[in-house]
């Protein structure tokens, strides 16, 4: 029963008609003032707990839970769906510090993107996942999840419980998957140039902003990662490929530097602008004389006692230079940066000196070159010493702004892909469609399956998944009719980005794959005359197709499951 009083729920303690005075149980004073409620007394004498925040509480159930969870994963999955293709939209993302970004990545979207509804969260995490095991495909996969959702809101609807879906989802998965492996062919990644590597690049670069000069991209990201990668073990260490962005410039300018590229200087302009067969002491102490850590005062009387303090911190200055001398290093990389003292004694020396290196810019330069980080100038020893063939400075634009370049490096083969646009946004968006085109590489390189683009594999799996719901006698076939209609949005959303006729385009492309039997066939969004993927050269790894379509079903099911949401009252009062 409610109290008018109070609106709190009340649960009656003793529901017989017993005499008051027996029904109260001895409640000490510490029990009677517990925060669950407050315990009071009815008109008869019953005792009865209000509970005081039950009001404040809100709670969807049953049909409501599913519609409401549906749609907000919906609103996520809408918002990218217009991104999709190679005639795909941008999206210009505001951040709350007024920093603006524009993309075309769907990861990228997602993660700018303020998103407070906790299913809707699910999805940006789903896009993130993507990113971290594919690198490519995040558009794909989140609009994928939405179809699928959107298809289930239906079967929901018509009384169908939502574990039985999720059972029929995932029948459904195992049969797309199965048919994209089934349409995928083997390519040779080292045939004719690798040319079957730069078509797959290309095929991720498309939908970009960069689409104009994908080619070249294309080519800079397969060298890049083949200069890198192990192909005993096939695998990439993304690591040893640093992308570095530099505003001014032409996109054309970007170039794949067989080294490192640090946005440093030589720390003294006079020093040489070039070292060849460098030998680099790559150090994180200070060049300086150690600071005592406690406060202390000093006192200088005379001019003798100056001299004496102005020699011992000389000679601080010279040992050190000394043992870098003593250990063969013609190029010294300092963490830290150092006086101009010490600067104006190490060109004397004839040792040309970079300061304020980032850590993980040393890091990179130690693994490259094959050097120790050294910590005291006291272990640097010869062994410890990074090998370069060249070191250079080089200059941009008016403004003379310096970069150095270290080639030739050692011990392994690390590059840097140095990126140019006419603004920062630009930059960093070649900087991400770079990473995609790498990840595709890199999927090929590990598995060397490709499927076609284009929606073909999307629509091949739909009518394979069709053919089995028609086999199906339990009452997954009704499921697994719908993953199969929810695989068509993905053609279609690529024909209605083209500015073509979604649903005919997609029944049109059907009807070819039916008839020849080849599943190759798909949207031709950039209107070449052709249907076959193969022929266009738009295809991707089978990897990334396969992971699409686990992962989203793997979140429907989730989210199916889904059936009461208890929100507190702080969530709701924001």
């Amino acid at each position: 029963q409610r109290n008018a009083h109070t609106g709190g729920i009340v649960f009656s303690a003793w529901p017989y008609p017993v005499e008051p005075q027996l029904r109260f149980p001895v409640v000490s004073p510490r029990v009677m003032s517990a925060p669950v409620g407050q315990l009071a007394v009815d008109e008869y004498g019953n005792p009865f707990i209000i509970l005081e925040e039950q009001a404040k509480k809100k709670r969807l159930s049953g049909l409501d839970a599913h519609k409401a969870n549906i749609l907000a994963a919906k609103a996520v999955s809408d918002s990218v769906r217009s991104s999709m293709g190679p005639r795909g939209m941008d999206k210009m993302v505001v951040g709350p510090d007024g920093d603006v970004t524009v993309t075309n990545d769907g990861a990228t979207i997602l993660e700018k993107m303020d998103v407070n509804h906790q299913i809707a969260k699910l999805l940006v995490e789903l896009s993130k996942s993507q990113d971290h095991e594919i690198g490519d495909g995040t558009t794909g996969v989140v609009v994928m999840a939405g179809a699928l959702l959107e298809k289930s809101l239906d079967l929901i609807e018509k009384g169908i419980h939502p574990l039985r879906i999720a059972t029929g989802f995932e029948k459904a998965c195992e049969v797309a998957v199965k048919k994209v492996e089934e349409i995928a062919k083997v390519i040779d990644i080292q045939a004719d140039d690798r040319a079957a590597l730069r078509k797959a690049a290309s095929t991720a670069l498309g939908s970009k902003v960069v689409s104009s000069r994908k080619d070249q991209l294309a080519k800079i990201s397969v060298d890049a990662v083949l200069a890198v990668c192990d192909l005993q073990r096939k695998d990439v260490n993304f690591d040893l490929i640093k992308v570095e962005g530099k505003v001014g410039g032409k996109l054309e300018d970007t170039c794949l530097i067989q080294g490192i590229v640090v946005d440093k200087d030589f720390s003294h302009p006079q020093m040489p602008k070039s070292v060849k067969d460098a030998k680099m002491a790559i150090l994180t102490c200070p060049f300086e004389p150690p600071k005592p850590k406690t406060k202390h005062k000093l006192d200088i009387r005379s001019g003798e006692d100056y001299k004496k303090l102005y020699e011992h911190e000389q000679k601080y200055f010279r040992d050190q230079i000394k043992l870098i001398q003593d250990s063969g290093a013609n190029l010294v990389i300092c963490q830290w940066g150092f006086d101009d003292e010490a600067n104006h004694l190490l060109f004397q020396n004839k040792l040309p000196a970079v300061r304020w290196v980032g850590g993980v810019e040393l890091e990179l330069i130690a693994i490259a070159t094959g050097g120790r980080i050294v910590p005291r100038f006291e272990e640097l020893t010869a062994d410890k010493l990074g090998k370069a063939g060249l070191v250079r400075e080089v200059t941009f634009g008016t403004m003379k702004e310096q970069m150095l370049i270290i080639e030739e490096c050692g011990s392994s083969k690390a590059v840097t892909v140095l990126v140019r646009g006419g603004n920062q946004m630009v930059v960093d968006e070649a900087k991400r469609c770079l990473h995609d085109a790498n990840c595709c590489v890199r999927n090929l390189i590990r598995d060397p399956r490709v499927v076609p683009g284009g929606g073909a594999s999307e629509m091949a799996a739909s009518l394979a998944v069709l053919s089995a719901a028609d086999k199906e006698q339990t009452m997954d076939q009704y499921s697994m009719k719908a993953f199969a209609s929810a695989l068509d949005v993905v053609p279609m959303a690529l024909a209605e980005n083209s500015g073509l006729q979604g649903i005919a385009e997609m029944a049109k492309v059907k009807a070819v794959q039916e008839n020849t039997g080849n599943a190759w066939h798909g949207v031709d969004c950039m209107q070449t005359g052709t249907t076959d993927m193969w022929e266009q050269n738009v295809y991707e790894a089978c990897a990334s197709k396969s992971s699409q379509l686990r992962l989203a079903t793997q979140v429907v099911k989730m989210i199916l499951k889904i059936d009461d949401v208890i929100t507190s009252g702080d969530v709701i009062d924001e």
